[in-house]
C-alpha cells in the first residue's frame, strides 16, 4: 500500500526537509570519501629519492592520479545529480503532492548509471593500483614495503565500496526498487505464459527446438534459452523437442514441468527450417552457434519497451533478461524438487555466505585455465572483509560447488577458519564418466540453486554453469551485477551479438598497445584483463589494443520486441501503488 503522508503545505515541507537533510548527509559523505581517497592512496606511494626507479615509479602515480581526478568529477557529477534529482534549490511551496514520486516514485535513469558508474570505476581504480604495484614487488626489491602499501590500499578501497553500496539503502529508493523489481519480473513471466498458451494451439505459430545438442547441462539451458528469446521476439510458441535428453531418456516434461501447458505439437504443419519468411508457420531453429542471419533480437539485447525501466533498478539488464527466461524454463517436478529440498535441509544453510563454483576435469586445459583454490578464497576473503565493515559476521561460511571431489576436502584441510557447505558425492557425480544421469542432474540442480542464493559469487564464467548462477541471482534478488567475481570472462551469452562498450572519455594511446578513441566511439570488447584495461577494437578506426575500462561505459543494445499488449500491466496482485 502506498503511505499517505500530510496534506498541506507544513506536512509537505516536513517531508521534504526530512527528504533534503538525508540527501546532504549523502553529498557530504561522498565528499568525504573523495578527500579521503586521493590523501589515503597517493601519499603512501610518495617516492622521495631521485633513481630512474623513482622516475618511473612517479610516472605509474601520475596515472593513477588521472584515474582519481576522473573519480573526483564523477563524485561531483553524482552530488550534482542527487541535488538535481532532489530539488535542493526548489521552492517547496511550489511543489505538488505529484512531484513527490517522479518518474513512479524510482530514481532517474542518469542517476542509477552514475551510481553505478562510480562504484565500478572505484574498483577499476584497484584493480590498476594493484597490478602495478604488484609488478613493482618483483622490480625493486621493496617487496614488504609495498605489500603492506597494497595492503592500505585495499583496505582503504573496501572502506570506499562499502560507503558507495550504502547509497541504495538510504537514497530513498530502496523500496521502490525492490517493487519495481518484482513487478516487471511478474509482467514478463505472464508475457511468457500468454506466448507458450495460445487460445488455439492448431492456429498458433510455433518455433521448434531440438534439444539434442551435445553438451552440459548449463549449455543446454542457454540453449533453450536463446529458442524462447526467438520465441517471444516472433510471438511463436515454443516447442521443445526433447524425447532422448542425454540426462533423462524421456525427456525434458519428465524432470520439469513442460514450458506450455496447452500447446506441445507443430500437429501436421510444415516445418521450415530458419532462416525463414515471417508468414511460415512453423520454424525450426539451428544451434545459435551455426545460425546464419543472426538476428539483432539475441543477446545481449534487451526489450526497448522494458529496458529503460530495468536499468533504473538493475545493473546488467542483460543479464537480467537471461535470467527471466531461465525462470520460466526451470520449474521441477514435485519428485525432483523434493529431491532438492532434501540435500538442501541437510546443508544447514544460512547467511551469510559466498558460493564458489570450482571448474575442473574437462574444462581445464581446453576452454578454460586452471586457477588454484586460493585464487577463489583471495576475493571470497575480501567480500568477508568488506561486509565485516558494516555487519556482524558470525561464522565465514562458503558454499563450494566442484565437479572435483578433492576440492572440498583440501579447502576444509587449508581454511580451517571458514566453513564449507557442499556434498562431496555431488561433485562425484558430476565427474565427466557420471555426469549424465538424473542422478548428477539432480545434485547439479542443487548446485545451481544453492550458488543463486548465495550473497556473493565466486566462480570462472567461462563456465556455463557459472554464468548460469549468475543469471539465476538476477532473478531472485533486485540487482545481482555487483555480487559476483568471475576470475576470467566478462558476463556473455554464448552466441551472442557483438559486446560493445562506448567512450564516456577521450582516450590518447600512451604506447603502441593502447588505443585511441573519442567520445561516442563504439569499441567492440574482448574482454576485461582486471589491471584497469581491457582489449577491444575501435569500430570508428578499426584499429585493436588496450583501453582504459573507466573511460567507457556498456552500450546497452535496445531492440523492439513486441510489446504483449493484451496483457495487462499489473496482475491482480500488483503493488503499482507504491
Amino acid at each position: 500500500m502506498m503511505k499517505l503522508y500530510p496534506t498541506g503545505h507544513s506536512g509537505l515541507n516536513g517531508y521534504f526537509m526530512m527528504y533534503l537533510t538525508k540527501w546532504k548527509r549523502v553529498a557530504v559523505l561522498l565528499l568525504i570519501i573523495w578527500i579521503a581517497v586521493t590523501y589515503l592512496v597517493i601519499s603512501p606511494l610518495r617516492c622521495d629519492s631521485g633513481t630512474e626507479e623513482s622516475a618511473d615509479f612517479q610516472n605509474r602515480l601520475k596515472s593513477v592520479s588521472q584515474q582519481l581526478e576522473s573519480l573526483k568529477q564523477q563524485h561531483s557529477s553524482l552530488i550534482s545529480q542527487i541535488k538535481k534529482s532532489t530539488g535542493f534549490k526548489v521552492n517547496l511551496n511550489d511543489l505538488e503532492t505529484s512531484a513527490l514520486l517522479h518518474n513512479g516514485g524510482g530514481a532517474s535513469e542518469e542517476y542509477e548509471n552514475l551510481r553505478r558508474r562510480v562504484f565500478s570505476n572505484s574498483k577499476e581504480l584497484w584493480y590498476f593500483i594493484n597490478h602495478e604495484l604488484t609488478k613493482l614487488k618483483g622490480e625493486d626489491g621493496q617487496s614488504e614495503k609495498i605489500q603492506a602499501i597494497l595492503d592500505q590500499v585495499a583496505d582503504r578501497k573496501r572502506s570506499l565500496l562499502s560507503d558507495q553500496q550504502k547509497l541504495t539503502e538510504i537514497d530513498g529508493y530502496h523500496e521502490w526498487r525492490k517493487t519495481e523489481a518484482s513487478n516487471l519480473s511478474d509482467l514478463t513471466q505472464r508475457r511468457l505464459r500468454a506466448l507458450q498458451n495460445p487460445p488455439d494451439c492448431r492456429d498458433a505459430r510455433k518455433v521448434i527446438c531440438n534439444l539434442n545438442k551435445g553438451c552440459g547441462f548449463g549449455c543446454q539451458l542457454h540453449h533453450i534459452v536463446y529458442c524462447l528469446i526467438f520465441a517471444y521476439a516472433t510471438e511463436r510458441t515454443l516447442i521443445l523437442n526433447s524425447k532422448g535428453w542425454r540426462y533423462n531418456n524421456k525427456g525434458w516434461e519428465y524432470v520439469f514441468h513442460p514450458i506450455s501447458d496447452s500447446c506441445t505439437t507443430a500437429y501436421d504443419d510444415k516445418v521450415v527450417q530458419w532462416p525463414a519468411s515471417y508468414d511460415a508457420k512453423v520454424v525450426s531453429l539451428p544451434f545459435i552457434d551455426s545460425i546464419t542471419q543472426k538476428p539483432k533480437f539475441l543477446p545481449l539485447a534487451v526489450p526497448s519497451d522494458l529496458a529503460h525501466r530495468i536499468v533504473r533498478f538493475n545493473g546488467d539488464p542483460s543479464s537480467w533478461w537471461v535470467g527471466q527466461m531461465l525462470k520460466y524454463i526451470l520449474k521441477p517436478r514435485a519428485a525432483m524438487q523434493k529431491a532438492i529440498n532434501d540435500t538442501i535441509a541437510k546443508m544447514n544453510f544460512k547467511t551469510p555466505i559466498v558460493g564458489v563454483h570450482i571448474r575442473r576435469t574437462d574444462k581445464v586445459g581446453t576452454e578454460a585455465a586452471f586457477h588454484h583454490i586460493d585464487e577463489y578464497m583471495l576475493h571470497v576473503k575480501d567480500y568477508y572483509a568488506t561486509l565485516e565493515l558494516t555487519h556482524y559476521v558470525d561464522k565465514r561460511r562458503v558454499y563450494l560447488a566442484t565437479d572435483d571431489a578433492n576440492v572440498l576436502e583440501d579447502a576444509r584441510k587449508k581454511y580451517p577458519d571458514y566453513e564449507f557447505l557442499g556434498d562431496p558425492s555431488i561433485a562425484k557425480t558430476a565427474a565427466t564418466h557420471r555426469r549424465y544421469t538424473p542422478l548428477s542432474l539432480t545434485g547439479l540442480l542443487v548446485d545451481l540453486h544453492m550458488l543463486a542464493m548465495c550473497d556473493y559469487l565466486v566462480c570462472t564464467f567461462s563456465s556455463q554453469v557459472g554464468r548460469v548462477a549468475y543469471e539465476m541471482m538476477q532473478t531472485n534478488r533486485v540487482d545481482a551485477s555487483d555480487s559476483f567475481y568471475s576470475l576470467d570472462d566478462i558476463y556473455y551469452f554464448g552466441g551472442q551479438n557483438a559486446h560493445d562498450r562506448r567512450a564516456v572519455m577521450p582516450h590518447s594511446a600512451a604506447g603502441s598497445q593502447e588505443l585511441s578513441f573519442q567520445v561516442g566511439d563504439l569499441i567492440g570488447v574482448a574482454g576485461n584483463h582486471w589491471n584497469g584495461f581491457g582489449r577491444g577494437t575501435n569500430k570508428r578506426t578499426n584499429l585493436n589494443g588496450l583501453i582504459p575500462w573507466y573511460k567507457t561505459a556498456d552500450h546497452l543494445v535496445l531492440y523492439p520486441f513486441p510489446e504483449y499488449k493484451h496483457v495487462p500491466q499489473y496482475s491482480d496482485t500488483r503493488q503499482k501503488d507504491l
